[in-house]
């Protein structure tokens, strides 16, 4: 009897369909201030690159900026010292500027500050206090302190005007005092991350992320997030275990360290000075952004170390090798950064001893590979004893959220719609596509460039009308849209080399004085070339003729003659397209 129950009880478990249980979190009310204005975002900076990071959100007659970062030049911008967003928009609206809000110090967040104010009203800037002391430096050092103002928020500060509210959420990165900004609009609530990670045992404050989960239950209508590491799966790993590996290597040393990291790695690079303390070494700063960042964090309290523990270079020489540390710039393989002279034996105080420990606290940013390679081969070749960072021995992490962090914050947050940032298209895309993996609905990610307009109105998101946003590079003290040209033009010297034609003429006869006479620099051997060189003297005065014969010669119509004759033969004979310079003498 009890065995045909059982056998009963097994038929009607197997005719009845089972779900698993799937656990949804309660649905985000979202409210909106009843309007027919939408709230305009757009990014000056920061979009399908790394760096200038520049994001603004306009609604009606107020705007609010979220950093202005500078772009560092890469190999092809020849003589350019940055790279920085058109600020032209903004000087159209600057009536409708309300503030700017820093996210964190690091420069390609708050670099591009100083050519801003130059250009733009800026009323009043927020910033963490790490970043409000390195923005008064700069602003000093540039002469700009009466340009604008520069206030100091904490985590709990709020900023309101007719239309917006400001308020912030501490995260983590690789800088103290780093935060999200969160802003209430009429359209919805918008969050953008700066920088960030999640650091379950940081050197600094923790992420509130209980105020993230309250932000998200209010709703976000839209998140703006850093895709550095979108392409990285797992989680960054945490700064306190990358401390403690470099302090084994100190053990370890039996000479002189040196050791190189990114000077914006304030965390870092405090740890560092804390451990050579520790180990009662003197410390040698080589490099002007590392003695910045230090100075400034002692003034803030942030690194409390005796002066006397500080020597200078010239100094080395009266102390044991086992007690110098020297923190050195040159990370990247920087050709003038001061590791890079050290290597080449071309630093006025210091040269590397045999025995030398180096270690790269630091990883290559793509496109730099080859050059920290030279780098450290140069460095072994010497005598040193290089240290890279490695799965096995990691001395170096990264700032920015992986994949799984990134999913935490979705979590969170619960974004109605997302425009990842700080990162390549390829970034962009990859981090749209970890959103819709985790509550993202298909089709409310934005992979957008700089200067579209994401418009947002009533729980709608639509692309609206781009606003001029190129690059702007910055040639000494110039920092118009000319320098682009510029760069063209030292590109064709530096690969094809340059011919200049000098002509003399007698403009009141419209007659040649003598043949024309060309120089070349950079793009063939003249002397072996004396075929070549003949023929376009031939065919420049041909065309010189032609034009002087003409019924209106012109300066212009010469100069345009030679380049348009000389430019096809040269490559015909050479392959190569030089830059063309004719000069015109003239007889009085």
């Amino acid at each position: 009897m009890e065995k045909e129950k059982i056998a009963s009880t097994n038929q009607i478990i197997e005719k009845e369909d089972f779900e698993p249980f799937v656990f949804k979190q309660k649905e985000v009310q979202r409210k909106y201030i009843k309007t027919e204005s939408p709230t305009k975002v757009f990014a000056l900076g920061g979009l399908e690159e790394i760096g200038k990071n520049t994001y603004c959100i306009e609604h009606e007659n107020e705007i609010i900026m979220i950093d202005a970062g500078v772009k560092f030049p890469d190999d092809s911008m020849l003589g350019i010292n940055a790279v920085i967003p058109d600020y032209s928009y903004l000087k159209e609206n600057e009536s409708k500027i309300k503030a700017l809000f820093i996210t964190h110090g690091h420069e390609d967040h708050i670099g591009g500050i100083h050519y801003l104010v130059k250009q733009v009203n800026i009323p009043v800037i927020y910033a963490p206090e790490l970043a409000a002391a390195l923005i008064r430096d700069r602003l000093k050092e540039h002469k700009l302190t009466d340009k604008t103002i520069v206030k100091e928020y904490v985590a709990d500060d709020i900023w309101a005007t007719k239309n917006l509210r400001v308020s912030y959420a501490a995260l983590n990165h690789s800088i103290p005092d780093a935060f999200g900004i969160l802003v209430e609009t009429p359209n919805g609530n918008i969050f953008s991350t700066g920088d960030y990670k999640f650091d379950w045992s940081p050197l600094g404050h923790f992420a509130e992320l209980s105020k993230l989960a309250s932000m998200g239950d209010k709703g976000i209508e839209l998140l703006m997030s850093d895709s550095t590491n979108a392409e990285v799966e797992g989680y960054t790993p945490g700064e306190k275990g990358i401390i403690e590996n470099i302090d084994k290597l100190f053990l370890k040393a039996k000479g002189r360290i040196f050791i190189t990291t990114f000077a914006s790695n304030v965390h870092r690079i405090q740890q560092i000075v804390e451990l050579a303390n520790k180990y009662d070494k003197k410390v040698v700063i080589l490099g002007r952004s590392i003695e910045r960042i230090i100075k400034i964090i002692r003034q803030m309290g942030h690194l409390k170390i005796n002066d006397k523990m500080f020597i200078k270079a010239n100094d080395i020489d009266k102390y044991p090798a086992n007690k110098i540390m020297i923190i050195s710039t040159g990370s990247q393989g920087e050709p003038m950064a001061a590791l890079s002279r050290i290597a080449t034996n071309r630093h006025q105080s210091i040269s590397i001893i045999p025995g030398d420990t180096i270690i790269f606290s630091s990883s290559p940013i793509p496109g730099n590979r080859a050059d920290v390679e030279i780098l450290i081969n140069r460095l072994t070749r010497i005598g040193a004893n290089v240290i890279e960072s490695s799965p096995t021995n990691r001395i170096h992490t990264s700032g920015h959220a992986s994949q799984e962090e990134q999913k935490l914050l979705f979590t969170l947050l619960r974004p109605n719609y997302f425009m990842p940032m700080h990162g390549e298209f390829r970034m962009l895309k990859k981090h749209i596509e970890t959103a819709e993996s985790v509550n993202l609905r298909p089709g409310h990610g934005f992979v957008m460039a700089n200067g579209d307009q994401l418009e947002l109105l009533q729980g709608n998101a639509k692309i609206g009308k781009r606003v001029d946003a190129d690059a702007i590079y910055v040639d000494g003290k110039d920092m118009t849209a000319h320098a682009s040209n510029i760069i063209r033009e030292r590109d064709i010297l530096s690969k094809d080399g340059l011919i200049s034609v000098v002509v003399s003429i007698d403009s009141q006869t419209n007659k040649l004085l003598c043949a024309p006479r060309i120089i070349s620099r950079g793009s063939f051997y003249v002397k072996d070339s004396g075929n070549i060189i003949s023929e376009a003297i031939t065919i420049v005065t041909e065309a010189i003729n032609e034009v002087l014969n003409s019924s209106k010669p012109t300066f212009g119509a010469i100069k345009k003659a030679i380049k348009q004759s000389l430019s096809p033969y040269i490559f015909k004979t050479k392959r190569r397209n030089p830059l063309i310079i004719p000069v015109i003498l003239n007889k009085k």
